[in-house]
């Protein structure tokens, strides 16, 4: 079970549900939940497709891409966007996959994201999770339109093991995209990795290695439940305490002094002797992080995920509304109504958890 520290109190429903009161563009109104969070960062997934078939995400002969016709449009992605950050109160706008430099349009959604102002009169932070497959061609442009930070997936140094892990030799392509966006400015420049015991666990002092040489901020992902359901098991995977037990042998770990707020990961200085940075440990297993969690998720044909293990029986599709007809107040109301029923905590623990159906190239992070 989850630990209840690490889950939210309920609160009373404002005016009785927290989710009746109708808004307009430009109202004053949150994506609460009944736990007393508010949601001001938003996941936006703009593509199911990738260029990768990584071994922890999705099958080797991979899956049945979404039609087209059932992807939002760019001009309902925009529309969804300007929902969010000018009537709902979000604050921060990531942009995710499958693979978003797959989508051609990218620049231009990032671009009028970062026309909006928010409800504090500023535009809305921007950000990137990439594999970097392109990135090199494409960071200065990014930049230009208004990106403010990356994260680039990068789970081993080796070029053997990458080949093996995300069954393509791409290694090269991921660096020179790394480069490209320390280049533009895209900082800090994060690299995410997933530990997997017995594949990569090896080598993750080679990561931390590489991101002190390259001035990155390297963060260790405890692997979750979310691709092939044969890939995962609990008892197997390496914790975030491992991870920096492991770390701890040759280099010295003291944890940061910044809050972390609702921020993922936990952030610690690293340093060894020559050279020092960040390092960030995502626990959200062994160490879930739900009570503060701020996060709300669009998948790529339009459907609200309060929770990245929710069901799709709890999502409600804003695409379906909106291509019926419904107004922006409407489409608020929904919105709002999803994010209210967020449940306290993930569950991973739970006895009764249950993968999501999605798998994490559909779902987006």
């Amino acid at each position: 079970m989850v630990s209840p520290q690490f889950l939210p109190t309920p609160v009373a429903a404002a005016g009785g549900t927290g989710a009746s009161t109708s808004t307009s563009p430009g109202t004053a109104r949150t994506l609460d939940d009944a736990y007393g969070r508010t949601a001001r960062d938003l996941r936006v997934s703009l593509t199911d497709r990738c260029n990768l078939r990584c071994t922890y995400c999705m099958p080797a002969e991979g899956l049945d891409w979404m039609p087209t016709e059932q992807a939002l449009s760019d001009d309902e992605v925009i529309r969804l966007i300007r929902l969010a950050v000018e009537s709902l109160g979000v604050r921060q706008v990531r942009f995710t996959g499958g693979e978003p430099l797959l989508r051609k349009s990218l620049e231009a959604i990032v671009r009028a994201t970062k026309a909006l102002r928010t409800d504090e009169g500023v535009a809305p932070t921007t950000a990137l999770t990439t594999n970097a497959l392109g990135l090199a061609v494409r960071a200065e442009g990014l930049k230009a339109a208004g990106l403010d930070r990356i994260n680039i997936s990068l789970d081993t140094t080796s070029p053997e093991l990458y080949a093996e892990l995300t069954r393509r030799d791409r290694i090269r392509d991921v660096y020179a995209g790394i480069d490209a966006a320390l280049a533009a400015g895209l900082t800090p420049v994060k690299v995410n990795a997933v530990v997997m015991p017995g594949i990569n666990e090896d080598g993750i002092e080679d990561l931390v290695d590489f991101a002190l040489d390259k001035g990155l901020q390297l963060r260790f992902i405890e692997q979750m439940p979310l691709g092939p359901r044969e890939h995962w098991r609990r008892a197997d995977m390496v914790t975030a305490g491992e991870i920096l037990e492991r770390l701890g042998r040759r280099f010295t770990l003291t944890p940061a002094a910044e809050p972390r707020g609702a921020a993922p990961a936990a952030l610690w200085d690293v340093s060894d002797g020559a050279r020092s940075g960040k390092l960030g440990i995502i626990a959200s297993v062994t160490h879930p992080f739900c009570g503060a969690c701020d996060r709300t998720r669009l998948t790529t044909d339009g459907a609200v995920r309060s929770c990245l293990f929710s069901s799709q029986a709890d999502e409600v599709s804003l695409r379906d509304l909106m291509r019926a007809g419904a107004s922006d107040a409407e489409l608020a109301d929904a919105w709002a109504g999803a994010m209210w029923r967020k449940k306290p905590g993930h569950g991973i623990d739970d006895p009764g958890f249950l993968q999501p159906e999605r798998l994490m190239s559909e779902i987006g992070g």
